[in-house]
């Protein structure tokens, strides 16, 4: 009680000494927040005029629902205003089971992109891929509609069909036809490879700790001579991030699995994992790519941190800001989805934009391998408005990946990535592991045009 009062005093005292100091600084603020004020009696203006004058009868819930997303889109692609059902369905999400197609989304510029297809969903199986652009559903376009009114527009009923219209680069606009599931996704999927253990993680709900947990339990009681294991997260989108610390814990003996930072430098929050690894030390491979972002991108930048996995693949989506979601009224209002932080691994490395590089970069096809090459791969430093990497870094640029299949090599049917996961467990690590000839990537064509169109040079003869 004395420790309250002396600092009540003490508040006190300060603030009748410096009142006349701090009078202009509360003069400003006050102005400040006359502005507000004035910008928001502006706003009432606008509503009235639109509800009076609009050529059409106009929902004003609509209205400024809309504008409540607006408001808080425009601060970053990952802050924003759920309404009710949004808000609803969000909690279905991450209880790991909902209606629909089994996509993750986000909006760019007004246009919806794919994040990621999830595991054994309609969306996958019909072949949707990370960075294909959604323009229109059933006939209807989509362009302009915030990223929850879209995927209103996509869930429905189970057993319902629906067509999608995809833009996708390098090729003319197509329309994919699903039938709406209830999405159950799988926590987790085991395997053996040969003597090492293969464990597939889609996505990061209520249910993914202890289901990875139990997968690995259940190999290594059938496979007791398990030399290893690999960890998929590639498509991984993310989700919940106290399945993230789960995960990583699984794996780590103690110490810090990831930091949050917020607005204040000093209020830092450092989750750590408890004592013990289910693997006793076994050596371990996680598999990521462009689709693996948030949760997934947390384990893999810990395990690798902390030198208790080697990464393959290529280098992540860069998802690394803390969306805190704030109920109003209980969720009665929604909910405000507000980005209040950036995630740092253990070394204090910022994951967001930049990604998290593996150690040994394979691409999975000789396409994506040329892709990279060329052209700027979608990730989250593709958002005009993302949140910048608190140390300035910036993503890495186009360049020739380190691997990509060889000539004769069946990728319809292989894994490459998956391949070169297991080479290195069999070597040892990824210096011990013998390296492939770096690919060839050719110069695009549409690139030698522009080039010779500019006066740089002839156009390169595409082979």
């Amino acid at each position: 009680m004395r420790k309250y009062l002396l600092i009540g005093v003490s508040a006190f005292v300060l603030g009748a000494g410096t009142m006349a100091y701090v009078s202009p600084i509360a003069q400003a603020t006050n102005a400040t927040k006359g502005e507000t004020y004035k910008m928001l009696e502006l706003f009432g203006d606008v509503l009235q005029t639109v509800d009076t004058q609009y050529v059409s009868e106009v929902d004003n819930k609509k209205l400024i629902e809309a504008a409540l997303d607006g408001m808080l889109t425009s601060l970053d692609p990952h802050s924003g205003y759920l309404s009710p059902d949004s808000f609803e369905d969000m909690n279905d999400t991450t209880h790991g089971e909902y209606g629909g197609l089994g996509i993750e989304v986000t909006s760019e510029d007004g246009v919806v992109k794919v994040i990621s297809p999830m595991d054994g969903t309609p969306a996958a199986r019909a072949g949707i891929q990370a960075g294909d652009y959604i323009t229109a559903v059933n006939g209807q376009s989509v362009l302009g509609l915030t990223v929850n009114e879209a995927v209103k527009q996509m869930r429905g009923a189970a057993g319902e069909g629906v067509t999608l219209t995809i833009a996708r680069d390098k090729t003319d606009p197509f329309d994919v036809k699903l039938v709406r599931e209830v999405i159950k996704p799988k926590a987790a999927i085991a395997r053996m490879e040969g003597d090492y253990g293969y464990v597939r993680l889609p996505g990061f709900t209520e249910k993914s700790t202890d289901a990875l947990s139990a997968s690995i339990t259940d190999l290594k009681a059938k496979n007791p001579k398990m030399k290893g294991l690999i960890l998929d997260l590639r498509n991984n989108p993310g989700g919940l991030l106290d399945q993230a610390r789960g995960v990583a814990d699984l794996f780590l003996d103690g110490g810090e699995v990831v930091s949050q930072r917020g607005r204040d430098k000093r209020d830092i929050q450092r989750l750590n994992a408890t004592p013990g690894d289910m693997l006793n030390g076994l050596p371990m491979v996680v598999l990521i790519n462009q689709g693996s972002a948030s949760a997934a991108e947390i384990v893999a930048g810990a395990l690798q941190d902390r030198h208790r996995a080697e990464l393959v693949g290529i280098t992540s989506f860069g998802k690394g800001s803390v969306q805190t979601v704030i109920p109003l009224r209980g969720g009665a209002d929604g909910a405000v989805k507000l980005t209040t932080a950036r995630y740092f691994t253990p070394s204090g490395r910022s994951i967001q934009k930049t990604g998290i590089e593996p150690d040994l970069e394979v691409a999975q096809t000789k396409d994506q391998a040329q892709d990279i090459a060329n052209r700027v791969w979608f990730s989250e430093a593709s958002f005009k408005n993302a949140l910048n990497a608190d140390e300035g870094k910036t993503r890495q640029g186009v360049h020739t990946p380190a691997e990509a299949p060889p000539p004769g090599f069946d990728e319809k049917k292989g894994d490459f990535q998956l391949e070169r996961a297991l080479a290195v467990l069999k070597a040892g690590s990824v210096e011990a592991v013998p390296k492939l000839p770096k690919p060839q990537a050719k110069i695009a064509e549409v690139t030698a045009k522009a080039a010779a169109a500019a006066g740089k040079g002839p156009p390169v003869e595409k082979k």
